[in-house]
């Protein structure tokens, strides 16, 4: 063993240098490199909690902060809430394992916040002081929101106030209405892979009563098969501003229809850049969303803030892949199919009668092209409300900021999930029935594991109280604390099944704890603050991940319930400390900076392992110790003249601190298919340098040229957390934007993103390969090599108008 981590060591990764002249280009810092840069005497107020109303001042506040605004999100002509991020905020990055650009996983700091079930979330996201995380897997579907409609999104670090899952931080979404946004606007644009987009939006006040709507289409067939989407947004809002009191009522409605190819083998990817490996990929989702907040100042000093809201989920989830399921050989289970094939048991449809090899010749390659079909759906309903109180009121003379409230947010899921076996196609790897079959294949009845019917409820409450105290002038003093419970319960609505493993899907789950921050700020000078701070958060598992904890009744992506053995929460100790200011240059130039480090450490960290008992497709979720993530972000907006300059550097160090084997498709995996984790190995999917540079240009009164650049190094694959494989390699992109006013009222705009058509990769795993469970590819019909890849977009361009009315 001493050898092979001596080994191991010797493939670690090295961090490439950084020219020392870029680094002391970019040694600022992301506070507001993506936001419009405001005068330097201007005064940026941040959210302390979701409810609106509860801002300070951001020099007062001992975390990293930073805001996008709505002119932000648009800069490349469509609105998009989660390429803004990643291409402005530092910290922030994307991996894509579906392949679908509306379905992408945001990680920063190296906490992960995905819309596909299977990624346990790090970040919480309220929308209008609303929890957005799903009740059933915490997801946030950025899909379903409509970003032309988004006002301001903020991510902020180390607050507790913020609830469940708020680990690596928060992201705070306001969204527009009718006090805010004045006039209309219609948007249309389309570009490459048949892109088309058409929104319409419209505000207006009339005395103290206001409305906005937003309505949005998008569809785009994508630059790989099997890639195409298809989405439709609404939002409104109603409100009402008295005179010491504002009350909003607004909605969200969407429905989406996304196919994701995937990730696939690299040989595949050198035969056909455009290939899915299996499929159908598909997930639908129609939600509704509604919600009131109200804000009234009783006082002088004193305010209250209130919202409630209501959301319902139906999700559909389509999934084809290679089949655990092959002949069983010879023996007295020949001419059925067997888990695992020869040696495993007996593959059963309902009633437990045996599954027959009805595919009973191989191909010339010796593969059986069985496969699986996984369906799921989902049916959630979220509701909950939180209520708080502020209060400007002087402590002994000293200026001081108070807020305490309370916080409820309720779920009931009904989940359903089946498995069919039919057969692959060969040529484009689809499922399909074949003759003589009931459609759409035998249902596998394997007790424990599926067919699922389960209802869930949870319930999270939480108590939350943050003061900043200005001790002087310049010395301001933060503490806050929040103290979370969340109560979980399962029930299984299938009647019993002696078969079934021990446990079944029934359980109740109960956990509590109090999240503590303290932290302060110093005013050096005008231009200059330091700031400092430690917090906690913690995340309870998920009714998906409770329900998927055993690697003996192990779960596809698609199916997440078997058995619930109890899972430890997730806490996380995070230290903070950095700079930031504003200051005047050269040229009446306005310099935003801030340079940010943070240390965290997280205990009972939870990851979706592959079962052992089912490798093909199935996994389980676990508690695999404790993991760091240290690092720092730097960056800074400069304005001047006709030009806007941005550029941020981050380092992120994220690795395991703890011992775990796991099972893997690995390559390097020893004879019993297990890998070794050892602290030090770096977690997957997470680059340790990103770069970040942009320019906005004003060549004319009308005209205006934009370029972007964006640079990563590389990532170990998912699968490799014991960074045993060469990682996925990193890549450098370059963005070209500009924009023409004909008049104030009608502007055109155009954009190529990856200029360069640099080929590179935004997701790494394994997949299966050799007779074993793997799937035929005609395309590369003795491919061998497990690595598969995302391949990210080539160039595309694109166009579009605006026309405001």
């Amino acid at each position: 063993m001493k050898q092979k981590i001596k080994t191991r060591r010797k493939q670690r990764r090295k961090s490439p240098a950084l020219p020392a002249y870029l680094f002391l280009l970019i040694f600022a810092a992301p506070l507001a490199h993506g936001q419009t840069p405001p005068s330097a005497d201007q005064t940026i107020y941040v959210h302390t909690s979701p409810l609106s109303a509860s801002g300070v001042n951001i020099r007062k506040f001992p975390h990293q902060v930073q805001v996008l605004r709505s002119q932000d999100l648009t800069q490349n002509g469509v609105a998009n809430a989660t390429q803004a991020l990643s291409q402005r905020a530092a910290g922030v990055n994307l991996v894509n394992s579906q392949a679908n650009p509306y379905q992408p996983t945001i990680l920063y700091h190296g906490f992960e916040l995905s819309p596909i079930q299977g990624t346990p979330a790090g970040l919480s996201v309220y929308i209008n002081g609303a929890r957005f995380n799903t009740p059933f897997g915490d997801l946030a579907i950025w899909s379903l929101l409509p970003s032309e409609a988004i006002h301001s999104l903020s991510l902020e670090d180390g607050n507790p106030v913020f609830g469940l899952n708020a680990l690596g931080g928060a992201i705070n979404v306001i969204m527009k209405n009718g006090f805010n946004t004045s006039g209309g606007q219609v948007e249309l644009s389309g570009g490459s892979f048949d892109k088309l987009n058409a929104n319409l939006e419209y505000g207006k006040q009339v005395g103290n009563t206001a409305a906005y709507v937003d309505l949005n289409e998008t569809h785009e067939a994508g630059w790989r098969n099997a890639q195409s989407s298809d989405i439709q947004n609404f939002y409104g809002d109603i409100g009402w501003h008295g005179p010491h009191a504002a009350l909003h009522f607004n909605a969200t409605l969407a429905n989406s229809n996304l196919n994701g190819p995937g990730s696939v083998p690299v040989q595949l990817l050198a035969a056909d850049p455009a290939a899915q490996f299996t499929g159908p990929n598909n997930i639908t989702d129609k939600y509704a969303k509604f919600s009131a907040t109200l804000d009234d100042q009783l006082t002088a000093k004193t305010s209250l803030q209130a919202v409630i809201y209501y959301d319902n989920l139906r999700e559909n989830l389509t999934n084809g892949n290679g089949a655990n399921d092959q002949p069983c050989g010879p023996g007295v289970n020949a001419g059925y199919l067997c888990q695992g094939g020869a040696g495993g048991s007996l593959s059963t449809t309902l009633g437990g009668a045996p599954i027959p090899n009805f595919l009973p010749n191989a191909n010339a390659a010796g593969y059986y092209s069985y496969a699986q079909l996984n369906l799921n759906t989902t049916n959630t309903n979220g509701y909950g409300g939180s209520v708080q109180f502020t209060n400007a009121s002087a402590i002994f003379g000293l200026k001081n900021n108070l807020l305490a409230g309370l916080s409820y947010d309720g779920g009931f899921t009904n989940y359903g999930a089946a498995g069919y076996i039919g057969g692959l196609t060969s040529v484009s790897r689809f499922y399909y029935t074949p003759s003589g079959i009931q459609s759409p294949g035998y249902l596998l009845d394997e007790p424990g594991t599926v067919p699922v019917n389960v209802v869930i409820r949870n319930a999270y409450y939480g108590a939350f109280i943050s003061d900043t105290l200005n001790l002087t002038q310049k010395l301001a003093l933060t503490a806050s604390g929040r103290f979370n419970i969340a109560n979980i319960a399962l029930h299984d609505q299938n009647p019993p099944d002696p078969n079934a493993p021990g446990g079944g899907l029934t359980g109740r789950h109960y956990y509590d704890h109090f999240n503590p921050a303290i932290g302060a700020t110093y005013d050096v000078t005008n231009l200059l603050t330091v700031y400092g701070s430690y917090s906690e958060a913690n995340a309870v598992p998920t009714p998906a991940e409770l329900s998927c904890a055993s690697p003996q009744d192990s779960c596809s992506l698609a199916n997440f319930m078997s058995g619930d053995p109890n899972l430890k929460q997730i806490v996380t100790h995070t230290f903070e400390a950095g700079v930031k200011g504003t200051l005047v240059g050269p040229l009446e130039s306005i310099i935003i900076y801030n340079a940010d480090y943070y240390h965290t450490i997280t205990s009972n960290d939870i990851e979706f392992l592959q079962s052992p008992y089912n490798p093909i497709s199935s996994g389980y979720f676990g508690n695999i110790g404790n993991v760091l993530r240290t690092g720092f972000d730097a960056g800074v907006h400069i304005d001047f003249n006709k030009w806007q300059i941005y550029g941020g550097y981050s380092r992120i160090d994220a690795a395991y601190r703890s011992n775990f084997i796991e099972h893997s498709s690995n390559p390097q995996a020893n004879t019993n298919g297990d890998i070794t984790v050892v602290p030090g190995d770096h977690l997957p999917g997470i680059p340790q340098n990103i770069i970040k540079l942009g320019a906005a240009y004003q060549a004319t009164r009308r005209w205006n040229l934009g370029i972007s650049f964006a640079a990563q190094t590389s990532t170990y694959l998912y699968g490799d957390p014991a960074n045993l494989t060469p990682p996925l390699p990193g890549y450098f992109v370059v963005n070209l934007t500009t924009s023409y006013n004909i008049s104030s009222a009608l502007q055109f705009f155009g954009g190529i993103d990856n200029v360069t058509n640099t080929k590179y990769y935004n997701y790494g795993t394994f997949s299966p390969t050799g007779l074993a469970g793997g799937v035929y590819v005609a395309q590369a019909p003795n491919y061998s090599n497990p690595r598969s890849y995302s391949i990210a977009a080539p160039a595309s361009v694109y166009a579009g108008m605006k026309y405001n009315f």
